[in-house]
């Protein structure tokens, strides 16, 4: 057995991989140019086209140049670093100190952004010259020559096959660049004017020059170069409520961009125009937002009140988006690290033409519309989120495939999360600097968290936002007249018209009569609400018995096909059994018929704790799946009221399955019970359970219809519709509220059956 130490040897196509393949377009290695200057500390960079066509087209003089004021490298750097790929001195000075001389925090540390260059173009000329270095306290040194690297990839083809038309294996060791050391002529002190801005152009920086240029040029793409200069720092933090240093948006670093000379002009002021959207047009601000990774909780300013929010609060654990990662947030930490958010929500449906300070006209749609989320790393954007086109919390693909109702647009949030590299170590970025590595549990709690947080905003604020929005048109409507006084003002006004007052009663008596259609159509719909329901609780029960009478039969037929002799004893014990599972069958099923809408007309007499016992029959299965313990005490006499069974069943079957959902979704370890005391003497009925309850915030709403603090799991119909049944006979159903002698600490209901006339109505 013999063996070979090999080494490896890249070929020089690696280089259009690093760069040419690697890099999506050349905005994006512009900006990573850009961003490389950021990291040298520089206060300004100027971006020059020099030799273009008036509508930007190529010539052979054509060139980009890229010059800043940072701190520059010398011959060492050049040689040491700068022309090898992945070299690990920004990794290593990271690790260190990640902060720069500046205070900036060190953005690259792959070493290949470098690399972006070779996307726009073949010959390269790199003017560089070192800032003045402290040694010790001692003394100073400044780099005394400027040095010049220049590249000429112009004789290879695209993929560094072919050497001036011949063809040969062309290894990244064969590429040569020639670093020349002269007395400094271009960098040096001197005085350089940025439109009417004068600065001092101090002795040292980098400046690149790029030639044999591989793309096209135009006014369109150097607009959006702009664009997206201006949303590389933080666009929001601008707009931050306070003064804290840290929230406070850098203004150290400026870019200028030079088109043959001539200073190109921003062409609009997209931020102040974005700025006045944020803060007078969005329904919801949520603004100084922090996630607590270790805490599990949310904390934040919503329209101008603190919030606080945790994953054991019944807002967040009832989200299917929380049930669906339950298991691996329980059993392991949240891996993201904390982070800072703020997000903007729009109404996009509210039209220009409406009376609402929300309205968006076109102008202010486009520009909410060129706007996602956007991610910064320690104030740095990390790019392509944020892109108009960019769903990377997967919102919009959330609600082509589940529900286009249960989650917030793409495009009618505007935000910026926060995260660096101090507290979020894991979050790394893809090599290519466009997104986040999406490996690990670090990104996918990362997300899971964000879309989790948006969620609760969707079915819970943003819900909230649309109930206020509807009944304030409602209320709009009814302040401008019922339809009714309408007609007698209309009367009034042409009371000596005869043909028009026959009109206005043909009206009236039309009007009267589709209320009354209308009305009938409300109630048997109320009717059939809860038969759903019921059926769907009871067919866990009625299924389970129909399978063991099916298994008995079976048996039975089994032991006579291969001629068993079946012993009468025997055989009437397993009979018995079958008539058994088959006479509970007939009283699962006798119960859900009484909720029938034919069994609503027929009034009676009814005692309640027959109702109250039937349904805990329905719910007993449920019951005793998740360990809740249920409880039924009288007191006084015995309650009997007039109504039907079908009104007080579905009363009582929305009581059950609400608490039977709080109870089961509550995380907290507990003895889980519900308690009814029945109450003759003050003819009420107190339904209470030791669950959650109800937040303060949502008490004020809980009867009204389509309003339900389970988020996306309810319908917000079944206390709704109680309290409507209740109230044809003048019952009432009201939230009690808490008192330690009466009642268990979470949700309690009390129905009053007292009033004044209870005679009989049949």
């Amino acid at each position: 057995m013999s063996s070979t130490i090999l080494t490896i040897e890249p070929y020089a196509r690696l280089i259009t991989m690093l760069g040419d393949q690697l890099i999506k377009n050349e905005t994006i290695a512009l900006i990573e140019l850009i961003k490389n200057s950021y990291d040298a500390d520089a206060s300004w960079v100027k971006v020059s086209f020099i030799g273009f066509g008036e509508d930007f087209s190529l010539k052979s003089s054509s060139k980009i140049v890229i010059e800043d004021d940072g701190c520059g490298m010398d011959e060492e750097i050049l040689k040491n670093h700068w022309l090898n790929p992945a070299t690990p001195d920004k990794l290593e000075r990271k690790r260190m100190d990640p902060r720069t001389s500046k205070g900036r925090i060190l953005q690259g540390e792959k070493g290949i952004g470098r690399f972006a260059i070779f996307k726009l173009g073949k010959k390269i000329r790199i003017i560089s010259r070192r800032e003045m270095q402290q040694e010790g306290n001692m003394s100073t040194k400044e780099e005394p020559n400027e040095n010049i690297l220049t590249y000429d990839f112009s004789k290879y083809d695209e993929d560094f096959l072919c050497e001036s038309g011949e063809k040969k294996q062309i290894f990244l060791k064969n590429l040569q660049v020639r670093l020349d050391v002269q007395t400094p002529r271009e960098i040096v002190e001197k005085d350089i004017r940025f439109g009417s801005v004068k600065k001092r152009r101090p002795p040292h920086g980098t400046i690149i020059e790029i030639s044999d240029l591989k793309s096209e040029w135009s006014d369109t793409k150097i607009k959006i170069i702009q664009k997206e200069i201006g949303k590389l720092q933080p666009i929001l933090k601008i707009i931050a409520s306070d003064n804290n240093q840290d929230n406070e948006i850098m203004t150290d670093f400026s870019v200028w961009i030079y088109k043959n000379d001539v200073l190109h002009p921003i062409h609009e002021k997209y931020k102040e125009k974005l700025i006045d959207c944020l803060e007078n047009k969005a329904v919801l601000k949520i603004k100084n937002g922090f996630f607590f990774a270790e805490k599990r909780e949310f904390q934040f300013v919503l329209n101008g009140e603190q919030k606080k929010l945790s994953f054991k609060d019944q807002d967040i654990y009832g989200l299917k988006q929380f049930q669906t990662h339950l298991e691996e947030w329980n059993s392991y930490p949240i891996a993201c690290g904390d982070f800072q958010y703020e997000f903007y929500i729009f109404d996009l449906n509210i039209r220009s033409s409406d009376s609402s300070r929300y309205a968006l006209d076109n102008d202010e749609r486009k520009i909410i519309k060129e706007h996602r989320i956007y991610l910064y790393r320690d104030d740095i954007r990390v790019m392509p989120y944020g892109d108009p086109d960019d769903d990377w919390l997967e919102l919009d693909m959330a609600r082509g495939t589940i529900s286009a109702s249960g989650f917030l647009s793409n495009d009618q949030v505007v935000g910026c999360v926060y995260i660096t590299q101090q507290q979020n170590p894991e979050l790394k970025d893809k090599t290519n600097r466009e997104g986040l590595i999406e490996v690990g549990r670090a990104s996918s709690d990362f997300k899971h968290v964000l879309q989790l947080f948006l969620k609760y905003v969707r079915v819970k604020l943003y819900k909230e936002y649309l109930k206020n929005k509807k009944k304030h048109t409602q209320d709009k409507y009814m302040e401008q007249g019922r339809f009714l006084n309408l007609l007698s003002q209309t009367r009034e006004k042409f009371s000596s018209n005869t043909e028009v007052n026959m009109l206005i009663e043909r009206l009236k008596n039309n009007y009267l009569q589709e209320q009354e259609v209308f009305k009938e159509r409300l109630e048997r719909t109320e009717n059939l609400a809860a038969v759903g329901l019921s059926v769907e609780t009871a067919s866990h029960d009625v299924i389970l018995l129909i399978r063991k009478v099916i298994d008995q039969i079976n048996g039975l037929m089994e032991e006579l096909k291969f001629g068993m002799t079946i012993d009468g004893k025997s055989l009437f014990s397993r009979l018995r059994s079958i008539r058994d599972y088959v006479v509970m069958i007939e009283t699962q099923l006798q119960d859900i018929r009484m909720l029938f809408p034919s069994a609503k007309k027929r009034t009676k007499q009814i005692h309640v704790q027959d109702i109250v016992e039937k349904v805990y029959r329905l719910y007993k299965h449920a019951l005793d799946k998740y360990d809740i313990t249920f409880h039924l005490a009288t007191l006084g006499k015995p309650l009997i009221v007039r109504a039907t069974d079908a009104v007080l069943l579905q009363v009582c079957v929305n009581l059950f399955d609400n608490a039977l959902y709080w109870l089961k979704a509550d995380p907290h370890p507990h003895e889980k019970r519900i308690e009814v005391l029945i109450d003759g003497n003050s003819k009420s009925m107190l339904f209470s359970d030791n669950g959650p309850g109800v937040l303060e915030q949502d008490q004020p709403y809980i009867f009204d219809a389509f309003y339900s603090g389970k988020g996306e799991d309810g319908k917000g119909l079944g206390l709704y519709i109680a309290r409507q049944l209740l109230e044809r006979y003048d019952y009432q159903i009201a939230l009690k509220r808490f008192s330690r002698e009466e009642q268990l600490k979470g949700a309690s209901f009390i129905i009053n059956f007292a009033r004044e006339d209870l005679r009989d109505e049949e």
